[in-house]
């Protein structure tokens, strides 16, 4: 469906034309009518269906005639990232219409608290926000949010995993209780549900592909021991010269700075992203990974969500996530939109039954590739067997130690190599 067809204001399409969308995706095709309607929402979509966009254009809609300077919208988000994302594009998109928007989050210095009070008590119309920081303004009793009309929730179940859950019931408590609220989350948890049910008034659904990589990405993986890591992945680095945008994901904050000293070190343009860098390094970190600048970016699961960069054209999980979602998140980076991306994963022998949950989540044996020859072979792949716990009884071993996925699968691997 193009977007022309879902009824939005003129200025928006001009602005959605000249950024090159043209046709919606499926959350956006089910979202923005339900929205523009006035209902509330519950929404489960998975990173890089266009979301953001899902909830932005009906909103920018409804605002558009509404009076200036005051603060009609409030977003709240799990991390400093992904405010700047959707901060940066209402500016794109809202500027032509005149209408304004700011982030708050944490990490800033003195100038960025006074913005962002000014924001708060004279209006913007779109507040974007992680909860600790709008806490910390509201805490101090000068935020006034009695013109709120829209409260949007995104990456809802993230938020509650960093245990942010009774940060959001005290903001809320400060918001208008007639007024329109939508969440936005890839997974429907119980918490999600017991969340909705009590912000959400008879709230419309949407599930769209819960939990599963987008069809772009092709997903291998990589049967390995951790000392020979490293040599494999810059191997892989030297092996795709063409890719000149690569994202590599660590599990801890230590890790990602070693992996990035390592590969520094062997003179690849790589740097390092986590938590521990001031807003200011990573925010340059970032923009240097965004031109192209930096060709490797090594991070912390927290970008997992909070990056949204184009082109990027290879994630390598250097470690197995924990939560089988974060995977689907991790590799969601890649293959945005309707391009294409390559995921690779690898997967050391105490890993091995967190890969297998995770292939039972996206209902998917992922392509096992053969370690290259120089590098020795690899562990066999070992699973726990069904019914089992991990870690007691016995272990099922797969017959092709190195080629265990759909031979499909392995041909498009392989023609993406060839190209």
């Amino acid at each position: 469906m193009k977007f022309s067809e879902l009824g939005i204001h003129d200025d928006l399409l001009d602005a959605i034309e000249y950024m090159g969308f043209k046709e919606a995706t499926p959350i956006q095709e089910q979202a923005i009518p339900i929205i523009l309607d006035g209902h509330d929402m519950i929404a489960c979509a998975q990173t890089g269906t266009g979301k953001t966009a899902a909830f932005l254009l009906p909103v920018l809609d409804l605002i558009a005639d509404l009076p200036g300077g005051e603060t009609s919208t409030l977003i709240i988000v799990p991390t400093r990232e992904l405010a700047m994302q959707i901060d940066q594009q209402v500016q794109g998109i809202g500027y032509t219409m005149g209408i304004h928007s700011i982030a708050l989050y944490g990490g800033g210095d003195g100038d960025e608290w006074g913005q962002q009070k000014t924001a708060l008590t004279k209006g913007a119309d779109i507040i974007v926000a992680t909860p600790g920081k709008l806490i910390s303004h509201l805490n101090l009793g000068y935020v006034k949010f009695d013109t709120i009309e829209f409260l949007i929730l995104d990456e809802a179940d993230r938020m509650l995993d960093i245990g942010f859950y009774d940060d959001i019931v005290k903001i809320i408590s400060y918001l208008p209780k007639n007024r329109q609220t939508l969440m936005f989350s890839a997974t429907m948890a119980p918490k999600i549900r017991k969340l909705a049910s009590q912000i959400l008034h008879e709230p419309k659904e949407i599930n769209i592909a819960i939990s599963k990589p987008a069809e772009g990405v092709l997903q291998a993986a990589y049967l390995i021991y951790d000392k020979q890591k490293n040599d494999l992945v810059a191997h892989l680095i030297n092996e795709n010269p063409e890719y000149d945008s690569i994202l590599i994901f660590c599990s801890t904050k230590r890790a990602t700075t070693e992996l990035a000293r390592v590969l520094k070190r062997r003179k690849f343009e790589a740097e390092a992203i986590s938590s521990d860098l001031e807003q200011s390094e990573r925010e340059a970190v970032l923009n240097g990974f965004r031109s192209k600048r930096i060709r490797i970016l090594v991070a912390t699961d927290v970008m997992s969500r909070g990056i949204d960069i184009k082109d990027i054209n290879l994630v390598i999980n250097y470690d197995v996530p924990g939560d089988a979602e974060d995977y689907v998140h991790r590799v969601g980076r890649t293959a945005r939109a309707d391009s294409t991306g390559v995921a690779l994963t690898l997967v050391n022998e105490d890993d091995m039954y967190k890969f297998h949950q995770i292939e039972t989540l996206i209902e998917r044996e992922v392509f096992k590739i053969p370690m290259p020859e120089q590098f020795g072979s690899g562990p066999e792949w070992k699973v726990p067997a069904k019914g089992r716990k991990k870690g007691k009884g016995s272990f099922h071993k797969f017959k092709n130690q190195g080629g265990g996925g759909q031979p499909q699968h392995r041909k498009n691997y392989q023609n993406k190599k060839k190209k």
